[in-house]
């Protein structure tokens, strides 16, 4: 029989390479609407689509691990001892791929007491018995021992699990100098980190092939272990019973008894609806397609919905266009402006099914500018750039009422669409057309700016019918005019010091050079400070320091285990490190501020309203909010940022002890509104009751322990937190948190309440109506629920806060308009107003009033402003 005609076998490690595929695809970026992370289900599956096509196997097959104890963890406890905890969000996604392999027919099998390598050496060794083409996928290195002229292991790169590197004997022989078989004899001696195997100590691959090829097999090696001089010699003596113990545990068993026989293997025909109805549930459009093509299924039926076409769109010059505008109204109308060098290049309209288009002209301008500034009914998606590039050209859009992107953030915060396109497949199940970027000449045409409204136009009504009646208001209410002021504010930017910048960055610079030069010194050699792999060598290998939190690539050297090191086992190379890293950061912050600079001396930074779960808004290109706050250093980067020509002064603001305002209006807490209300310090009050002493008694560590208590609640602080954050015993904390909870009771309760309630309806609301989903509140794995339940702590407070800030944002700046002052920055909830000459006293009064008034809460807001030339010197 002729290769081409035998049979091939296609059997695969499935737990093995769906861990790979966790760790090489971002977890953040695939997860359900429903909270079920992907990412591990979803690198397989690709995988395993692209080695059908490729191979095109006549009988596959899908191996698991069931736990991890089996006949080898019995033998020896440790085995695979060190391997850490399963992430959580790789939990779970083990059964939901079974799943989809057996809507594909794929056999998945799996047996107790045995490893899924098990089962691919003994399938594998009665396809080759057959006479069968046999390919093992797998990425534990256990498998090379059962290569041979008709078993091929297809194992990954260290990239995951897209590049697959074969190994037939020959590449066997030419990377490990052995037999296949005898691979697992190089292991027994050397040692194997991932299954916590120790070897001979001093003895590496080099030196086990060695010895390996001089006595011809391990056994006749051990036989001969007193002939073996020096050091390596007596280790190897001392460890015989290792390598003997190492030997029996990797040594795969090919003899396993499985329900199904190599013939029950072939291929069958996927269940079509099954394959559809989870990968639906996955959310795994793009790849659907791949998995009929890979099953040679090519007349699969399209889903029951029908895809429309998009109309055609009228091109009008501008006085026809004036005429349509007219006759729309009053329709909402969805809008879409193209841009060129951020200025608009194209107008699309649609109303219904009609659908028009123009391109940019100054007749065109004057044609929609009355409108576009009028309360007329308006929905744009992704509304924020087109309105900055009608500014730009002179123009202000208002009547807006809706705004997908934002809507379908608010309904789903923890994966929001990225765009328009996003939207259309997962609300309409169709596919938005769109020409490929990468062509110069699309071999599709793209949706035209009237098409695009046209979409906008049903998406946004697929999402009317799904938000709730107070999701929607905090849409409109919050979300819409928040967007049109941050339009404003990033196209005003503002005024930034080139000099004090470059400045400070050539002292960091050299402050650098220096704190590294004194790293040397400290190991008597030069070494990358910004390598973790040689940082790894030095700390834990060379200098012997304790080891850090485990991960993939090695011990963590993160700043924040670097400080833990440094207060545990100090040592002058640590110290430094941590200065030197901080000098670095500053100087990349400072450094990409520097180069934000326009010709006009400003920087215009990109506000993100959909960059949080809880409201908060994030800025980017440069981002504002890793300046750090009250350090020295932070106070000479803030003093850069100056008041602009033609303005009198910068006004900042911000809310005092928000957070905590929020929380006793939310408790009713009568302890906590009593001191809010009083105006008395919070802390001091607070300690006052807890301690059981006059408030003018409370000591500075007294207020210090009872405001890191507060601020913790909020976040759902336990014991051991707060014990670590103030360096006490977590006895001691924990007494505190009773005393604190004797005295505030209310707090106590309405903790636990909302939790409660999240769990019950599946989210948390603002003040506002602002709603999070934490399905993970109900999951039977502990560490994802209790994760869930200290998020869902915070984010009624949080998000509250969040709201308050933009209701105040948008109605300063719209009482600002007419005037010469405006709003240039939201900074770590702070914001900063330059003002025009003369006009100090009205702009105060705006701010005081709105910030005050921006929720009735039953203690008061506090606002606190300071006025300066510059950010740091308008600090309050």
């Amino acid at each position: 029989m002729t290769d081409s005609a035998k049979p091939t076998l296609l059997v695969v490690d499935g737990h093995s390479l769906a861990y790979r595929a966790f760790y090489a695809l971002p977890v953040e970026n695939f997860s359900t609407k429903d909270g079920q992370h992907t990412n591990g289900i979803y690198g397989f599956l690709s995988m395993f689509v692209n080695l059908l096509k490729a191979e095109k196997p006549t009988h596959v097959a899908v191996a698991f691990d069931t736990a991890r104890e089996s006949f080898r963890t019995r033998e020896y406890a440790e085995y695979k001892a060190n391997r850490s905890e399963t992430p959580a969000e790789f939990k779970g996604q083990i059964p939901l791929l079974q799943e989809c392999l057996q809507a594909m027919g794929v056999p998945v099998l799996a047996k107790p007491d045995f490893e899924a390598d098990d089962i691919l050496a003994t399938l594998a060794t009665r396809g080759a018995a057959a006479g069968w083409n046999v390919l093992v996928c797998s990425g534990d290195r256990d498998t090379i021992q059962l290569v041979n002229d008709e078993i091929t292991l297809l194992y990954p790169s260290v990239q995951g699990v897209s590049q697959l590197k074969r190994y037939d004997p020959q590449a066997v022989r030419d990377k490990y100098g052995v037999e296949p078989e005898m691979y697992p004899d190089i292991a027994a001696l050397v040692g194997e980190t991932s299954d916590n195997l120790p070897g001979v100590p001093k003895v590496g691959e080099k030196t086990a092939v060695k010895w390996l090829t001089q006595f011809g097999s391990l056994d006749a090696l051990l036989e001969g272990a007193d002939t073996i001089k020096g050091v390596v010699g007596g280790n190897l003596r001392e460890h015989l019973d290792d390598v003997r113990r190492n030997r029996r545990l990797n040594r795969l068993l090919r003899d396993v008894e499985l329900p199904l026989g190599i013939e029950d293997l072939a291929r069958q025909p996927l269940d079509g609806q099954a394959v559809r109805d989870i990968f639906a549930r996955l959310e795994f459009r793009a790849l659907l397609p791949r998995v009929f093509e890979a099953a040679g299924v090519a007349d699969e039926p399209e889903p029951a919905a029908v895809i429309a076409a998009a109309p055609q769109a009228r091109e009008l010059a501008a006085p026809e266009l004036a005429a349509w505008i007219e006759a729309a109204s009053p329709a909402e109308v969805a809008v879409t402006v193209t841009t060129l060098a951020g200025l608009p290049d194209r107008l699309g309209l649609a109303v219904g099914d009609e659908v028009v288009e123009a391109t940019w002209s100054d007749d065109v301008a004057g044609a929609v500018r009355e409108w576009l500034a009028s309360d007329a009914p308006k929905v744009l998606s992704d509304a924020k750039p087109q309105m900055k590039a009608l500014g730009r050209a002179g123009l202000t859009l208002r009547g807006l009422t809706f705004d997908p992107l934002l809507a379908g953030w608010l309904l789903r915060p923890s994966f929001p669409d990225k765009t328009l396109a996003h939207l259309v497949e997962r609300l309409l199940g169709e596919k938005l057309p769109e020409a490929d970027p990468s062509q110069l000449v699309p071999e599709t045409e793209g949706a035209t700016p009237g098409q695009l409204s046209w979409y906008v136009l049903r998406v946004t009504q697929a999402l009317r019918d799904d938000m709730p009646e107070q999701l929607l208001r905090v849409l409109i209410d919050i979300e819409l005019p928040t967007a049109m002021t941050l339009a404003d504010m990033e196209l005003a930017g503002v005024a930034v010091s080139h000099a004090k910048l470059s400045d400070f960055s050539r002292e960091l610079g050299a402050r650098a050079e220096a704190l590294a030069q004194q790293a040397y010194d400290a190991i008597g050699h030069e070494v990358n400070l910004g390598s973790p792999k040689q940082l790894q060598e030095v700390l834990f290998e060379e200098l012997q320091l304790p080891k850090t939190r485990k991960t993939k690539t090695g011990y963590t050297t993160d700043a924040g285990a670097l400080a833990d090191l440094q207060e545990k086992a100090p040592h002058p190379f640590v110290g430094v490190l941590l200065q030197h890293r901080e000098a670095t950061k500053l100087k990349q912050i400072i450094d990409g501020l520097d180069a934000a600079i326009d010709e006009t001396g400003r920087v215009h930074t990109t506000y993100v309203q959909t960059g949080s779960q809880t409201g908060r808004l994030s800025s980017t290109d440069p981002n504002l909010q890793n300046i750090p706050v009250r350090t020295e250093e932070s106070k000479r980067i803030r003093a850069a940022f100056e008041v602009g020509a033609g303005y009198e002064t910068l006004l900042t603001a911000d809310y005092s002890q928000i957070e905590m305002r929020i929380m006793a209006h939310l408790s009713g807490d009568p302890g906590l509104i009593e001191a809010f209300n009083s105006g008395e310090d919070l802390h001091r009050f607070v300690g006052a009751r807890v301690f059981g002493v006059d408030p003018a008694d409370v000591t500075a560590e007294m207020r210090t322990k009872v405001k890191a208590m507060s601020y913790g609640l909020v976040y759902g602080l336990s014991a051991f937190g707060l014990s670590k954050q103030l360096r006490i015993d977590q006895s001691e904390a924990r007494q505190l948190m009773l005393e604190y909870f004797a005295r505030f009771g209310a707090v106590r309760d309405y903790l636990r309440a909302s939790v409660e309630a999240a769990r019950e309806v599946g989210y948390t609301e603002t003040i506002f109506g602002r709603r999070r989903p934490f399905p993970d509140l109900k999951s039977p794995n502990r560490v994802l629920r209790e994760n869930a339940e200290r998020a869902a702590l915070n984010a009624p407070i949080q998000g509250s806060a969040a709201d308050i800030m933009k209701i105040a944002l948008f109605r300063i700046h719209d009482d600002l308009r007419g005037m010469g002052s405006r709003v240039l920055l939201q900074i770590h909830d702070e914001l900063v107003v330059e003002v025009a000459p003369g006009e100090w006293d009205a702009v105060e009064g705006i701010v005081r009033r709105r910030m005050g008034g921006a929720a009735e809460l039953s203690v008061p807001l506090d606002v606190q402003v300071g006025r300066g030339s510059d950010w740091n010197e308008a600090a309050h």
